[in-house]
This record gives structure tokens, C-alpha cells and sequence, in this order.
């Protein structure tokens, strides 16, 4: 029978492989000692007849509780500490009929699934190995719905500076959860947008790795963050590059938006220090009728030096373009431009 390894691309980065085996002895070794893999799922989304799932395949150490009984604070290094299992065996049931797929090498799950589901969230449940079953979402995109948002996360959402490699790896690998702050005023003007737009999706669209995707759920709602679906990635090499291409990541899923909801015009969210004007001016020119108005918030003078600088871009000219330095002057541009009353 042939290895796993044997289904890898025949053209494929040498890191990538690389990564491949070290994991797969990392696991080796992990099932070695009785552990075995459970499935993370992540929030998706869908519209009619059809949803977007996702989730990762890991084997995870186990949490010791503290003195006192309780799980510890839970540092950044924790969130990477999972094994990835490559090309596992992954079982869906949603809307009463079950699904069989496979993960890619690194585990994840990001597969559209047939089924006609209501609106709004939805519930089904994810298997891997004969282990119990695990409850997953996706939201349900209504089709009489026109508009939607999408939001960057790092230092749109979360005070981060992630662009700056060493302060990148301060805040993935070291800070407590717990330690870290939400842009001021973001949370209150997202969740004004949710609920002057019922039914709208919220996509958290962000260059992280989806090790982060629990800790950022638990940071959503800590603080009041309204719920919505996410779509981090996966970091390392690629089939053909060393490293995976964050931009990249971004205009995918913004492309793959426009071509799965063609009738919504998005909010797109993002901040003056990761390449979200550049990216949001060229998806805007490319398809206007899917952009109701993009809204930057521009980094304090600190926050720019530890990002690395700014990223501007002049033309503004083809949809609403708003700015200010936290959520409430974002606020009160959008309700200018009428998005909220």
C-alpha cells in the first residue's frame, strides 16, 4: 500500500516536505504514547444548498489543571503545540446525510458540502477515527440577503502589531490570551452592523494560522464581539513557495466571496499596516457591485513602527472610502454613508 507521503504533489517545496515528515513523526511518536486525533472545528458558512466546512485534524497534548483544579491561563505557544494529521479520514453529517473527505497534508479541513439548511447558524456534527462526535456551525446565508461584512483581525480587531517578525512571535508564542486588547470601539460598531443588517454574514478574514482560531472565538467573546464565520490559514511552505502568501489568502477568499454571493455588496474592514487598502482598492475596482464601502482604521504612530509602517493607496475613487484611528470615528462614517441608521 502506498505511504501518505506518496500522495504528496510530485512537484512540491522541499520545505514542504520536510514539514510533512517532521509532523509525521511527531504524530508517530504521539500515538505512541496513546494519544490519538480529534477534530477542531472552525465556524463556516453557506448559502442555499451548499456549505463552506472547515476545521483541522491534531492530535493535542493534554491540559494539566492548576492548584486549584482549573485549567491554566492558556500562553500563545500552547495554540501550536497540536500535531497535524495529514490526509485523515474525516466523517460529516449535516442536513441528516453523512459525508466522507480526507484533509490535506496539513490537516485542515475547507470542503463545500452539499445541503439545504436554514438560515442563520446551523448545527452538524464532524468525526475522525471512531471518536465522539464533535458539534461544528456554519452560518446560512439567506439569498434574499445584499449585504455582508468582512474584517481583518490584527489591529482591526485585536491590538497585535503581527507584521513585525519578532513581535509577531512575542504575541503568537508568549502573550496570555487574557493579556490581549481589543481595538477600542470595534466590537460596539461591528455589532451595530449585525444588527442594523439582520441576517447579514460576519467573516473575519485574517492572515493567522488557524491554530489561533479557538483563542480568537474565546477573545470574540470576552469581548462582545459579534459571532461570525473565520477564515485564517495555514502557515509554513506551500506545494511551490517557502512560505504561504497572507495577501494571497486575502484575495482568494475575497474572490471566492464575490463568485459564491454575487447579489451582496460587503463592508470590508481592515487597517492601514497589512496591505488591507491595497488589497480592498484592487477587489474594489474588480467588482464594485460587491463593495458597499471600505473602512480603514489608521494604526497610531507606535502601532505603524511595530507593523513595519503604513500601506496607503490615493485612488479612493471608485466606492466609499472611510478612516479613523478606533471603531466609534468608524462608526460615526458609516452611519454618514447611511450602512447603519
Amino acid at each position: 500500500m502506498a505511504s501518505p507521503e506518496s500522495d504528496l504533489p510530485a512537484k512540491i517545496h522541499p520545505f514542504a516536505r520536510v514539514e510533512y515528515r517532521y509532523h509525521a513523526w511527531r504524530e508517530r511518536r504521539a500515538r505512541e504514547r496513546g494519544l490519538r486525533a480529534t477534530i477542531t472545528p472552525f465556524p463556516g458558512y453557506g448559502g442555499s444548498g451548499w456549505v463552506r466546512v472547515l476545521g483541522r485534524v491534531l492530535i493535542l497534548p493534554q491540559k494539566r489543571p492548576s492548584d486549584s483544579g482549573e485549567f491554566a491561563s492558556v500562553r500563545g505557544w500552547r495554540s501550536f503545540a497540536g500535531i497535524p494529521v495529514g490526509f485523515a479520514q474525516v466523517r460529516i453529517t449535516i442536513g441528516g446525510v453523512t459525508h466522507e473527505i480526507v484533509t490535506d497534508r496539513g490537516g485542515v479541513v475547507d470542503v463545500v458540502i452539499p445541503a439545504d439548511l436554514e438560515p442563520g447558524w446551523q448545527r452538524f456534527q464532524m468525526w475522525v477515527e471512531g471518536g465522539a462526535a464533535v458539534d461544528a456551525t456554519a452560518f446560512i446565508v439567506s439569498p434574499d440577503t445584499d449585504f455582508g461584512v468582512v474584517s481583518d483581525v490584527d489591529d482591526t480587531v485585536m491590538v497585535t502589531a503581527l507584521p513585525r517578525p519578532l513581535v509577531a512571535a512575542w504575541n503568537s508564542f508568549v502573550v496570555n490570551e487574557h493579556a490581549r486588547l481589543p481595538v477600542p470601539g470595534m466590537a460596539v460598531m461591528l455589532e451595530r452592523l449585525i444588527r442594523t443588517h439582520p441576517g447579514a454574514p460576519m467573516i473575519y478574514l485574517s492572515t493567522g494560522a488557524w491554530n489561533i482560531a479557538p483563542m480568537l472565538a474565546r477573545f470574540q467573546k470576552r469581548h462582545l464581539f459579534p459571532r461570525g464565520s473565520m477564515l485564517l490559514t495555514d502557515w509554513g511552505p506551500t506545494h511551490d513557495r517557502m512560505f504561504r502568501s497572507g495577501q494571497q489568502h486575502k484575495r482568494d477568499n475575497l474572490e471566492r466571496l464575490a463568485r459564491e454571493f454575487p447579489h451582496i455588496r460587503w463592508l470590508l474592514i481592515g487597517d492601514d499596516g497589512q496591505h488591507d487598502d491595497a488589497i480592498y482598492t484592487a477587489f474594489a475596482k474588480e467588482h464594485p457591485e460587491n463593495v458597499a464601502a471600505v473602512a480603514i482604521r489608521r494604526l497610531s504612530a507606535t502601532e505603524a513602527v511595530l507593523a513595519g509602517g503604513r500601506t496607503l493607496v490615493d485612488d479612493h475613487s471608485t466606492i466609499p472610502w472611510i478612516s479613523a484611528s478606533d471603531g466609534a470615528g468608524l462608526l460615526q462614517q458609516v452611519r454618514e454613508h447611511g450602512i447603519i441608521s
